[in-house]
């Protein structure tokens, strides 16, 4: 099976990681950017890495950015001029999929008019998540799926442990679905299909998914 294969422009610290997790994903990542400083630690781990200016068509060009599978412009705050003709760039030369890095709503919206298909604010989302989990000590992560469904890690409650899933009623009580169960057996940090007649311990974390809130109103109810 064919590796994917991506483009990431800018290699600040969102660009430099993602890069490195796309890496580990198994995907073939050409990291680009003007500093060699980043270009030569991005060459540590990326399939290749390339110090150019971004903006310049015909260098950009030369990188066939429509035949990779996804083109990420990272460049973020340092330069939103850049950013913006980055976006364009990949767009014009035919990238099938480009998400771009936006530091505000102005910027997001601009990104989508020059043919982003999809624009991320790491720092807002992150925000947001930590957030939750601050607010709300019984849940370690949230991943939303649309607008309608959210992935929910959520710590067993005391009133959980040694009951099963089967005895607890979750989908009933809460219409919400266990994805698996999250458990440290004898050191070892595993992700298990969720058996229903297994005694759940207040060491475990469920994974679930559900409408947005239910993984509150299970950490407030119980």
């Amino acid at each position: 099976m064919k590796s994917k294969q991506a483009i990431v422009v800018g290699l600040g610290q969102f660009g430099m990681s993602l890069s490195r997790a796309l890496t580990a994903e198994g995907v073939e990542v050409l990291c680009v950017d003007l500093r060699k400083d980043r270009v030569q630690q991005a060459s540590e781990f990326a399939a290749q890495a390339i110090c150019l200016d971004a903006t310049d068509a015909d260098a950009m060009s030369g990188l066939s950015p429509g035949t990779r599978d996804i083109c990420v412009c990272a460049i973020g705050e340092e330069s939103r001029e850049g950013s913006i003709l980055v976006t364009a760039l990949l767009r014009q030369l035919g990238a099938p999929r480009v998400v771009a890095r936006a530091i505000d709503d102005l910027l997001a919206r601009i990104l989508t008019m020059v043919g982003a298909h999809e624009v991320v604010n790491p720092e807002r989302a992150f925000g947001e998540r930590y957030a939750r989990r601050l607010a709300h000590t019984g849940i370690l992560d949230e991943i939303p799926l649309g607008r309608d469904l959210v992935v929910s890690e959520l710590r067993v409650r005391p009133v959980m442990a040694g009951r099963t899933l089967a005895d607890l009623g979750l989908p009933r009580r809460f219409g919400i679905t266990v994805l698996g169960v999250r458990t440290d057996d004898a050191g070892h940090d595993a992700l298990l299909l969720p058996d229903p007649h297994r005694a759940l311990r207040e060491s475990d974390t469920l994974v679930i998914v559900g409408r947005p809130g239910v993984a509150q109103r299970v950490v407030e109810e119980w």
